[in-house]
Parts: C-alpha cells; sequence; structure tokens
C-alpha cells in the first residue's frame, strides 16, 4: 500500500485536508474511508498517511502501541510540509488521536500561513474512565478555526463533560446525538451510525468552505 492514500474530487477541489488515523485503526479503515469518500464528493481532496507505528503494523510489526507524542508530532509535521507552497487551501485534524496530534500543531501551523483550520472527528478529551485527565489545555489558546465533531456520549468527552470545559469560540463542536467514540448510537435512538457518519461529512465539509461563516 502507498504510504498515502488520496481521494480526490471528481471536479476542482475547494481545499485540502490532511486526515490522521486513530489509535487503533489503520488510514483504510471503514470510518476514514467513509468520511474520506463522503468529502471527497463534496469537493475536499482527502489525503490519508500513516503514523510510523501503523505502517510497521502493516508491514508485518509486532502490534505497537502509538509512537510518543514527539514523534507523532514530527510524523505529521512532515506530512504537511509536503504540501508547502501549493495554492489548495490546507486544513489538518483526524480520528481521536490523529485529531489530537493535529491539535497540538493547529496554531503554530496556522500562524505561519501553513493550514487554515482543523477538523477533529472523536476528539479524546480524556482517556477512557479518566475524566479528571483532561487533554484541553492547548485548545485555550486555538485562534485557529477548529471543527470538533463529537458523539454526545463518546466515553472519551461526552455533551455533558465537554460543555462544562468552556472551550474557546475558535474551536465549534457538532454534536451527533447518542454517538458513541465512532458516532455509532444505539438502536433505541432511532438513528443510524451511516446517518451520524454523513452528519459529519455534511459540517466538516462546509466548514472547510466556509470556515469563518
Amino acid at each position: 500500500m502507498p504510504d498515502q492514500l488520496i481521494d480526490t474530487p471528481a471536479g476542482d477541489a475547494r481545499a485540502r485536508f490532511l486526515f490522521a488515523h486513530g489509535a487503533g485503526a489503520p488510514m483504510d479503515s471503514d470510518f476514514m474511508q467513509a468520511i474520506s469518500a463522503g468529502l471527497s464528493e463534496r469537493g475536499i481532496e482527502v489525503v490519508r498517511f500513516e503514523f510510523p507505528y501503523m505502517a510497521e503494523r502493516r508491514r508485518g510489526g509486532s502490534r505497537r502501541p502509538p509512537n510518543p507524542m514527539p514523534q507523532l508530532l514530527d510524523s505529521f509535521r512532515a506530512q504537511v510540509a509536503r504540501f508547502d507552497g501549493e495554492s489548495l487551501p490546507l486544513y489538518i485534524g483526524g480520528k481521536s488521536l490523529g485529531g489530537r496530534v493535529a491539535s497540538l500543531l493547529a496554531q503554530a501551523l496556522f500562524a505561519d500561513g501553513s493550514v487554515e483550520g482543523l477538523v477533529c472527528f472523536g476528539y479524546p478529551f480524556h482517556p477512557q474512565g479518566k475524566p479528571d485527565s483532561l487533554r484541553t489545555e492547548h485548545l485555550y489558546e486555538l485562534r485557529c478555526p477548529a471543527l470538533i465533531v463529537q458523539g454526545t456520549r463518546d466515553p472519551l468527552g461526552n455533551r455533558e463533560e465537554v460543555i462544562s470545559y468552556a472551550l474557546p469560540e475558535a474551536v465549534r463542536i457538532e454534536w451527533l446525538e447518542d454517538g458513541d467514540h465512532d458516532f455509532k448510537p444505539r438502536r433505541a435512538s432511532g438513528l443510524t451510525q451511516a446517518g451520524h457518519w454523513q452528519a459529519a461529512v455534511d459540517a466538516a465539509a462546509t466548514f472547510m468552505r466556509s470556515p469563518e461563516s
């Protein structure tokens, strides 16, 4: 498999989204493929890549945990650098861990003009079962336009918890009713995961076409 997967719109692309995977699933997981295909249909070019530990798994290595954060950050920066000097607006983000890594880079990259915004799907506000171990401090420094698409019952940050954080205006939250960390609702809700994936795509595509609206 190539080191990147690129979903290119049929017509002219309005923006490019550099999309990183979560901790446990690769860049071609069902979630990543569905979101990427949907965004491409809405005029967003999507570029997926894998962090070093996931690429090693694909090559037949052991099921190792994610690399230390400095390595993940360096890996993401290297991907951003591949688009240096290109005119298509660049957005960064990812699923869970991928979104967290992107969020740690977003403000500096926005300040130097490298990226236009941040999009996170299922942001891991805290480890599961550890609601006091917050991963939010850097979010309060964001002036970079940011969108977080989150299930209301995500065990890594549900609606009640996230509302209490009083995040800055630069960070928008799009809530998916009854969705878990993968946006899957309970059957009794009458909602579907496919419908939530569609809603996530709609929100992200709208944001990347007009982040200041």
